[in-house]
């Protein structure tokens, strides 16, 4: 039945060239028969279905035709990844482009356009450099900074301002052309509207705004050391740590400002992910101090808290600034807490990664203290024991620490001890039971594949994969490609919902130290 009305649905659009409206409504259902729909699109697609309407789209006069048939070539090519191959060519692309500069070309044939280019570069790299080649990706960032002025922040209502949706489209369709596989050569091209993003984010902080800068920026200097460099050169960290405090203080109001701090503080993370000596700039702003108040929050899923513990390991890492701070805010008994009561294996790393800062913090301070009692006047003596004075309590606090950091490695290896007798008495058990089945024992190589696979200790690494996330078309994510949390898929689905309702509206015509003796002790596991 779907190839049947699929065939007459090709033939009712190639008869019904003077009929503009009995094309859309042809369209429209040939969208719907292959939207999520792999099989019905491959058919259609083997049928000449494809390249049909691709030349319905360049050569029809009519612009809801034009529109329509843009969208439903989006929704196959996302629908089935060999219609994507077919149609990823220099010569669509150039075609597209020729939508988007027109100047008699309405609002939503250009969303339409910029839809059909997110589709073509998702998880695709020749789709990456066809962008880029062509000099697509050039056009999008002057859309980028050019749209959301023409719109003026027409953000009432349910945000169906035709030219805020059109820049949104363009964020999302930047984010693809960055990120999965990640592109160095795009990133370095995207980074130029950086300072348009940065004023954006000083003037406003409506979610509308936020959202989708943070998606671009977090994907474009993720992984990326020379333009997460440029990004704190031209005061980009700053203004991130800035629009994190003014959110903090509306977050005691507002849940959705709690919720948009953490989009914040993803994005603040990518920026000093790679480098970590950049956080000093975050010092002046406390924001380990913001980002502790936010972890507290009780609303926070688990990936949520995993992320703001992660942006607080890279604060740590080699800023004393910030180390100090997190300590000043009894921030490693949280720490502490969240490692003994979690059992989320993201959340044990993340927080493993701050504790591990923080022991070589406390190594550190010791062998400061020590240099500096042996090149010390009588002048400075007594404001040295003042300060001394003033961290006895930091010092109680992080002995006490370590303590339970030896106690709970101590009942690790308890119990892999006895995780290891319980191996061997089931080991015994299971060759009497094989005796007495009078069954040949295993040979010794699967026997210790199976005792392998019967215990299996969790080891906890620093490891920390920097997670980014872009729309995904039909296929899996490769091995190599970058994963992020940014939900740049879901934005996509979102945008896909409002096109749609662009198109069926064309029915009416209209789209925390320790100096102590266990100092060397480790927070290694």
């Amino acid at each position: 039945d779907m190839k049947t009305d699929l065939n007459l649905l090709l033939e009712c659009l190639k008869y019904q060239m003077d009929c503009p409206l009995s094309q859309k409504e042809a369209l429209i259902t040939i969208y719907s028969i292959c939207q999520q729909n792999s099989e019905a699109s491959e058919y259609f697609r083997e049928i000449g279905g494809l390249m049909f309407i691709h030349d319905l789209a360049k050569s029809s006069v009519h612009g809801i035709v034009k529109e329509a048939a843009l969208f439903t070539l989006g929704i196959i090519i996302e629908s089935n990844v060999y219609c994507q191959q077919t149609l990823c060519t220099s010569a669509l692309f150039e075609d597209l482009i020729l939508f988007l500069i027109k100047k008699d070309s309405g609002v939503n044939l250009k969303r339409m356009s910029v839809y059909v280019i997110l589709v073509l570069v998702s998880n695709n790299k020749n789709g990456q450099t066809y962008v880029r080649d062509t000099g697509c990706i050039s056009l999008l960032l002057q859309l980028f900074r050019t749209t959301l002025c023409t719109s003026e922040k027409n953000l009432s209502g349910e945000n169906t301002d035709p030219s805020y949706q059109l820049w949104s489209s363009v964020c999302s369709t930047l984010c693809a052309c960055v990120n999965n596989p990640q592109n160095e050569d795009n990133q370095n091209i995207c980074c130029s509207v950086f300072p348009y993003a940065r004023e954006w984010l000083e003037s406003c902080t409506e979610p509308e705004i936020v959202r989708p800068i943070c998606s671009f920026l977090g994907l474009t200097v993720a992984n990326n050391s020379y333009v997460q460099k440029y990004f704190v050169s031209i005061g980009g960290l700053d203004t991130l740590a800035k629009v994190l405090l003014e959110l903090m203080h509306d977050s005691c109001l507002s849940h959705s400002s709690m919720k948009l701090a953490v989009v914040v503080t993803k994005t603040l993370d990518a920026c000093i992910a790679n480098n970590s000596a950049t956080s000093v700039v975050l010092a002046k702003y406390h924001t380990v101090s913001e980002l502790l108040k936010l972890l507290s929050n009780e609303t926070l899923s688990t990936g949520e808290k995993s992320s703001v513990i992660l942006a607080i390991g890279h604060c740590t890492e080699v800023c004393e600034e910030n180390q100090c701070e997190l300590l000043q805010n009894n921030g490693l008994p949280l720490m502490i807490q969240v490692l003994t009561e979690s059992q989320d294996e993201e959340l044990i790393k993340a927080a493993t990664f701050v504790l591990q800062n923080c022991k070589q913090m406390t190594e550190q301070l010791s062998l400061k203290l020590y240099d500096n009692s042996l090149n010390m006047n009588n002048g400075e003596e007594l404001d040295v024991q003042v300060r001394k004075r003033c961290l006895q309590d930091y010092w109680k606090e992080a002995k006490e620490i370590l303590h339970r950091i030896n106690s709970i490695e101590k009942e690790h290896d308890e119990e892999r001890v006895q995780g290891e007798i319980f191996v061997d008495k089931s080991s015994v058990a299971n060759s009497e039971a094989l005796r007495s089945h009078e069954v040949n024992p295993a040979d010794p190589k699967k026997y210790t594949e199976r005792r392998h696979k019967e215990v299996c200790f969790p080891q906890m690494t620093s490891e920390l994969n920097n997670q980014v996330l872009a729309p995904s078309v039909t296929s899996a994510p490769q091995k190599d490609e970058t994963v992020n949390t940014m939900d740049a898929a879901s934005t996509r689905q979102t945008e896909q919902r409002n096109i749609a309702c662009s198109v069926t509206e064309l029915q009416t015509d209209s789209v925390p130290q320790s100096h102590s003796a266990d100092g060397k002790t480790a927070c290694g596991k």
